[in-house]
């Protein structure tokens, strides 16, 4: 690991190749028959709830189920279940399987949603790392084995969306899709040596606005990479879909801003357009990509290339990582401590 090992959180971020080994190791052993019961998973609506970075991975776990099992999926913030349940779940057809997401199994609001299911006699499946309260709501709780001493969330996250993916893989036999998780510790332990320098140098520039694109199942991770910098930097930076970035929100492009594109397979194309016309526009640019073009290596003033020989959907738990070191270490360029974020706690109880 480069500089500030003293940093529990990008201690915690760099390792994650051992954090995903043990939660791989956990699932292999978890018995997901008896923990998810004998229900077809195609009969059902998937329902993710979490909040903040859990709300994110809630949105990738959704994208993920929807891509493999070919249902429809969706996630929500736990508060809008609880405002709002009319719009949340499903009025007629299939029954909703609800999944709630809290690392701490202690977050206020996913409890009360628990509560409310409870009162719906509408079975649910926890995830958490922790347990605490959110362990003793449901007869399906999936608790991994990864113990998380930092504020903001990163292995955590990542572990999680991985137990997402495993699960989407085994309910429908895809064993590709179980061995490309298993191979994903070993690339990102090669990955995080060549570019977590890299990385830190970018974060040693000064911006004064921050951007992060992605579209499909890669929109969500670019709501995370905002999230981590907002947190662990206290600084301001949005997300868009990455084609909406032209409809308005270009307007804060300067060489002060940042641009962070997560390109997609699907989108490359595309994408790579929006990425070099906000250079064009006198933007700093980077871009975490799979294979990159010589029109993105062009337009990308950093680019992460991961060469993956593996399926799209679970490149997601390796797109992070960059926002996720981005963030700690322009926290740190900036004096403040990433440990500490301001006025953040680990849990929110209310």
């Amino acid at each position: 690991m480069p500089e500030h090992s003293e940093i529990t959180t990008l201690r915690e971020i760099y390792g994650q190749p051992d954090a995903w080994r043990t939660t791989l190791l956990s699932l292999e052993k978890a018995g997901l028959q008896e923990i998810v019961g004998d229900r077809n998973p195609i009969e059902f609506e998937w329902l993710f709830i979490g909040c903040g970075t859990s709300y994110y991975l809630a949105q990738a776990s959704a994208a993920t189920f929807t891509s493999l099992l070919g249902v429809r999926a969706h996630a929500v913030p736990a508060s809008e279940l609880l405002l709002y349940p009319q719009l949340v779940l499903p009025s007629s057809g299939k029954a909703a399987f609800p999944v709630l997401i809290s690392r701490s199994g202690r977050t206020s609001e996913v409890l009360q949603v628990a509560e409310y299911l409870q009162q719906q006699q509408i079975e649910f499946l926890a995830l958490t790392c922790d347990g605490n309260e959110l362990a003793v709501t449901s007869r399906r709780i999936l608790q991994l084995p990864v113990h998380e001493k930092s504020t903001v969330m990163t292995s955590s996250f990542t572990s999680m969306l991985i137990a997402m993916q495993y699960l989407a893989a085994w309910f429908v036999g895809r064993n590709d899709i179980l061995e490309a998780l298993r191979a994903l510790p070993a690339h990102l332990e090669v990955l995080l040596e060549e570019y977590g320098p890299r990385v830190m140098a970018l974060a040693a520039r000064s911006f004064e606005d921050f951007a992060f694109l992605g579209q499909g199942p890669f929109y969500p991770i670019a709501a995370e990479t905002a999230l981590k910098v907002l947190e662990s930097s206290s600084s301001y930076a949005q997300y868009f879909h990455t084609l909406e970035f032209r409809h308005g929100p270009k307007s804060i492009v300067s060489r002060e801003t940042l641009i962070g594109a997560l390109v997609s397979q699907a989108g490359f194309a595309e994408e790579t357009a929006v990425l070099a016309e906000m250079k064009e526009l006198g933007g700093a640019t980077f871009a975490v990509t799979n294979a990159a073009s010589p029109a993105l290596r062009e337009a990308a003033d950093l680019l992460i290339e991961l060469n993956l020989p593996l399926p799209e959907i679970v490149w997601l738990p390796v797109y992070i990582v960059w926002g996720q070191l981005f963030g700690s270490y322009y926290g740190l360029a900036k004096g403040l401590n990433p440990d500490q974020p301001r006025h953040l706690s680990r849990v929110v109880v209310l």
